[in-house]
This record gives C-alpha cells, structure tokens and sequence, in this order.
C-alpha cells in the first residue's frame, strides 16, 4: 500500500494551485455546462454526486443551480478544496456534503442510496480498478437519472508508453518531473501553439481561452494532471459504451477525442423502469 502511495499523483496539490485561479467566469462556465448538457435551467430538487469532487468547482456548480449535493474524493487534499469551495460560497449549508470516501468502497456507496446525477468526470481510470468502479456506479443512478463520466481513450502502445511516463514522473524529483511537464506540453500544444500563429497571429489564443471551451478549467493545471494523472487505465469508447448498455444505460451523448490522446466524454441516461 505503501509502494501505491508513492506512485500515485497528488491530485490535491494540483487542484490546490488551480483554485488560486477560480473566478465568476469559471465557475459561469461550470454551471454553462451542466446546464447545456442536461437541457435545463436548473437542477432544483436533485440530487448530485460528485465521485472525485476534486477541486469542488462542479459540486459548486451543481449547488448554485439548485441540486442537493454529496461530494466525495479519495484525495484528501481535494477534499479539502471541496470544502474549501462550500465554506466559501454555502457555508453551514445542509445540502451540500464532502467527504472522504472510495468508489471501490461498496459498503460506504450503499449508504449514500441513489442519484439523479452522478458527475464523475475524468476520475474512474484513476482508482487503479476502472472496470469495478464502472460496476460500483451503475447501481448508484436512478430510474432515468444521469451519468457523466470521461474516460483516458485508449491508444494501445501510445497509452502504455504514457503509463511509463506517468508513473516514472510520479517517483522522480523535481527536475525529472519538470522535463516530462516541458515534453507533455510540446507533445500536446506544439500543433495548437503553430495552427493559432498563423490563424490569429497568436500562439497562445487556444491556452489562453481554454477556460472558455473546457468547462471553466485551466490548460496548465489539466497539463499537470495528465502527465502525472497515475494510476491510469484506459478504453475505447465502445468498451464504455457496451458495459454501460448492459446496466439498462442510454447513451444520450459521446464526445470522442479520434483516437488521439485525451477522454471521451459520455452522458448516459439509466432506462426507466
């Protein structure tokens, strides 16, 4: 258990730093978001899960529009910028929740009982048994409620030489993790930074503006989080897909980054009974 500690990524720490940036605009944009994905104005009356809260920024969100809300990380750290987030915009507030808890943790998810929305975006392929998590969540969904969830796409060879990245950055120092960061940003960006200069005139409009497309995030702290973001599992968009069919699950919506690197997106809506 130990050995894990030292290779798994302080997702904490990086969200620690990203909420130095949080403003009106970012958290406008979370809220944008929920609001455009579910065709609604509000999210009066439901209730919201958020498995690995994170930063906490879509808790608030989920609040602000209304929805009763439990946030849960198994990342300390993250949990306390989650409550850092509710002690700053609801505090004392009875509907929103954070806690310390683990999606593989049956017992502790039974007693949380069932959602309308279940929001656990860019998190599953973290816990080191994706497969189980995705079996965990699918009971945790009401009747017609929603599932969102992004997941690592897998590019077979390219997605294993990441893991060595990952994991060769999580038990480096300083200097080691700061070349893979630079070798990260130039495999990433470098296409970007070239189309935006001669497009715009500048390199940096798509970093600059990111916020703006990626749900109020930052591009330097999502950068971070990829290249140490271990432990790391991976799938193709129809291993999601057909799991989630199987568990009574519509697919109402499927963002798939073309076999490059990054997450597809999926919102499931579980079948009414």
């Amino acid at each position: 258990m130990a050995r894990d500690q030292e290779t798994r990524f302080k997702f904490g720490e990086n969200w620690s730093s990203f909420l130095q940036l949080l403003n009106t605009s970012r958290i406008e944009e979370a809220e944008m978001s929920l609001k455009k994905a579910l065709g609604q104005s509000d999210l009066n009356g439901l209730r919201f899960l958020d498995i690995g809260s994170g930063s906490g920024l879509f808790s608030l969100a989920a609040r602000r529009l209304g929805s009763q809300v439990h946030s849960f990380d198994y990342d300390l750290q993250s949990v306390a910028c989650t409550q850092r987030l509710k002690d700053q915009f609801f505090p004392q507030d009875k509907h929103w929740v954070v806690e310390q808890g683990s999606v593989l943790d049956m017992p502790y998810l039974k007693a949380l009982g069932e959602f309308d929305i279940l929001y656990s975006w860019g998190v599953l392929h973290h816990t080191g048994s994706m497969k189980q998590a995705f079996e965990n969540i699918s009971q945790m969904v009401k009747s017609g409620g929603y599932l969102f969830i992004s997941i690592y796409n897998d590019q077979g060879d390219a997605s294993r030489r990441w893991a060595w990245v990952k994991k060769t950055y999580n038990q480096s120092g300083t200097f080691i993790r700061w070349l893979l960061t630079i070798y990260t940003l130039f495999r990433q960006w470098t296409f970007t930074f070239i189309r935006d200069l001669l497009k715009t005139g500048n390199p940096f409009k798509s970093w600059r503006d990111y916020a703006n497309h990626t749900r109020g995030m930052s591009a330097y702290y999502d950068l971070v989080d990829w290249v140490g973001g271990y432990p790391f599992e991976v799938a193709k968009p129809e291993e999601v897909f057909e799991f989630f069919k199987k568990k009574s699950f519509s697919l109402l919506f499927l963002k798939t980054c073309a076999g490059g690197v990054g997450c597809n997106e999926f919102i499931f809506q579980k079948e009414k009974n």
